[in-house]
């Protein structure tokens, strides 16, 4: 068309040439996007607009065409415009011109608008502003995008049910980035903090503290005092304790100290409130000013508390090391005992004194008088077992000499062997012996009948 591709021969400079158009493309565009900014005080804003989008445009499409006819494309690209009846088309065509160069201007105007909210007010900070117009900007477009699909009479419904797949699957794959997108919307427009607050995350160990550098969709960036960056993610926050201690732009410090059950508390409360009022760091309002907090084990608990302005972590340290080091000298001036940690040990008169466990206890004269006494008493008790033993033993010689002279069996046979220690029979046994002696009795009758 121009025979540019003639007068670039090789390919490495047809790459370099199509390179430095697309460049000066860009260049171009961003210099309509300035000299538009710059006009809009002067010039209508819906004026501005479109004479900005419609030079972009043909920036833009100037630049498509010369690379297409610098890679000699020019007759292929002509050939595909007739056989898509162009004359026919021309129409849709435009309406499609139109349209994306509305979407442009609405783009433009919803940037603006969203500028002028921003320097009138502190409703929406810079980063939200930002995130607002890119979500215009893609609501914008997909609308547009949209129309002009249905202007040309292309079916949507497979692409729609392919888009709603699509989205199942991208939402169980990536639920837990979507969550963290989601909580990263909800506290840009939430706004418990802003970037600069000093905020903590947490509580106790895993409690993440510092200044909050940056909020984006999926992550807070935190700076810590001792110099680390946090990227805290965004669902993080959302479900955890969020401290912002610099909200209102002050902070409030808090020293514990004691003082003696002897000293005198208001006098003491007093002195401390004075102690942190001359510190030049202790915003005077509101004042500073001692509580008394609680009884503790050798001292009664005062917390004396004063405001700094423009809290950090160097000026808290500084101004609670300035607090003890004054309360600390002006307890000394005025004689103010802080005591240190104190136990007394007592312990109560017991019977027998103290002694250690599984020991016998000391035995006193009571002890010693009730032990004789209980020896007699068993002395008297073992004298009198004695005698029963020896009556026993009597009784049984008796009745064993006894058995010995009448314990014979059916034939006339002793049954004892002759010993006075043989001890007596069971009745058992001796009730077996009878029924023996009767079978065979019994027998030997039986015999003499035969």
């Amino acid at each position: 068309m121009f025979s540019l591709g003639e007068s670039v021969s090789s390919v490495e400079a047809q790459v370099a040439v199509s390179v430095v158009i697309a460049l000066a493309a860009m260049a171009g565009a961003y210099f309509v996007q300035r000299l538009r900014q710059r006009l809009a005080d002067k010039i209508a804003p819906l004026a501005v607009d479109l004479i900005g989008s419609a030079i972009s445009i043909a920036i833009v499409v100037g630049a498509l065409f010369a690379i297409i006819d610098l890679w000699g494309q020019t007759e292929s690209v002509v050939e595909q415009f007739g056989h898509l009846e162009f004359e026919e088309r021309a129409p849709l065509i435009a309406v499609t011109i139109v349209v994306l160069v509305a979407i442009q201007v609405f783009t433009s105007v919803a940037r603006r608008l969203l500028d002028d909210v921003t320097q009138e007010s502190d409703a929406m900070s810079e980063h939200e502003r930002e995130i607002s117009y890119r979500l215009t900007q893609i609501v914008l477009w997909t609308v547009g995008i949209i129309f002009i699909l249905g202007v040309w009479e292309i079916n949507l419904g497979g692409l729609l049910i392919g888009a709603g797949f699509l989205g199942i699957v991208v939402g169980f794959a990536a639920r837990q980035t979507l969550g963290a997108a989601l909580s990263g919307f909800v506290l840009m427009f939430s706004r418990p903090f802003e970037v600069g607050d000093w905020i903590g995350v947490g509580e106790g160990a895993e409690e993440a503290e510092g200044i909050v550098t940056d909020i984006t969709l999926m992550n807070t960036r935190i700076q810590a005092f001792d110099g680390e960056f946090v990227m805290v993610p965004n669902d993080v926050i959302g479900n955890r304790m969020v401290k912002n201690r610099s909200r209102k732009g002050r902070l409030r410090m808090e020293v514990e100290v004691g003082v003696d059950y002897e000293a005198d508390v208001e006098h003491a409360r007093e002195i401390a409130t004075e102690a942190v009022s001359e510190i030049d760091m202790i915003m005077s309002v509101p004042r500073a000013e001692t509580v008394v907090k609680e009884f503790d084990d050798s001292s009664v608990t005062l917390g004396v508390r004063g405001w700094i302005e423009h809290p950090s972590s160097r000026r808290r340290w500084r101004a609670r090391t300035r607090m003890i080091r004054n309360v600390k000298n002006r307890f000394a001036e005025e004689g103010v005992k802080i005591p240190f940690p104190q136990r007394e040990l007592t312990g109560r008169e017991e019977q027998g004194g103290f002694r250690v466990m599984g020991e016998p206890a000391a035995a006193g004269p009571a002890d010693d008088t009730e032990r004789r006494s209980e020896s007699e008493r068993d002395g008297q008790g073992s004298n009198g077992s004695d005698e029963e033993s020896d009556d026993a033993t009597s009784t049984s010689d008796r009745d064993a000499t006894g058995t010995d002279g009448e314990g014979t069996d059916g034939t006339g046979s002793e049954s004892s062997d002759g010993t006075d220690d043989e001890e007596e029979w069971p009745a058992e046994d001796a009730a077996e012996e009878d029924d023996t002696v009767a079978a065979d009795d019994e027998s030997s009758a039986s015999n003499d009948r035969g």
